[in-house]
């Protein structure tokens, strides 16, 4: 029994090991500071392809976090969410719209710091793309904020700047669209 256990010990942390030697590594430069990520291509590959495209077009240069929603302006709705959304490029640079990797397909889940693809209907998404602020279930596969239920696809997490995330989410808005938007200066890859 001790040996069965820890083989799947082992098992376990060579699989952990390979998933994080696997992620990419990139910077969100912003007007409010720098926000690191780490994106996941072993469990969500057409996501992370999708964003990396745009990284690498340099198209999210000079777009901006845009929206947010805070425990204010979520009040009057049934489910409640803490994001900040990004990554409006100019209609010239979108690519087309991708298939919906689920989380029930990819197991990642919205939590703390957790990135994802915004959309309107199943297999939307483009380039915007959002952090979320506190665990977000409402928002993985099954979850209420989207009536479809197919949630959205994560495909990351912040690894370091969730002080400036909150921060971006703490400048004034109007109907959830801020009042002057954070400027995204670049996205970049890091090497590691």
């Amino acid at each position: 029994m001790k040996k069965a256990i820890i083989i799947f010990c082992l098992a376990l942390t060579s699989s952990l090991t390979t998933f994080a030697q696997n992620a990419i590594h990139c910077l969100i430069k912003t007007s409010m500071g720098d926000i690191a990520i780490e994106l996941y291509p072993a469990k969500a590959p057409v996501t992370v392809a999708n964003f990396m495209k745009y990284v690498d077009k340099k198209a999210y240069n000079g777009s901006s976090f845009f929206r947010v929603c805070t425990p204010v302006n979520e009040a009057p709705r049934k489910v409640k969410i803490q994001v900040i959304q990004g990554g409006n490029v100019p209609d010239s640079l979108i690519l087309d719209s991708i298939k919906i990797e689920t989380t029930k397909l990819t197991g990642l889940k919205h939590q703390n710091g957790t990135l994802s693809m915004a959309r309107s209907g199943p297999n939307s998404a483009t380039s915007e793309f959002f952090i979320c602020i506190g665990n977000q279930p409402a928002l993985d596969y099954g979850g209420a904020r989207n009536p479809d239920g197919q949630g959205f696809a994560a495909f990351g997490k912040v690894t370091a700047g969730m002080d400036v995330v909150k921060t971006i989410q703490s400048q004034k808005d109007k109907n959830q669209y801020l009042i002057e938007p954070v400027k995204i200066l670049e996205i970049s890859r890091v090497e590691e």
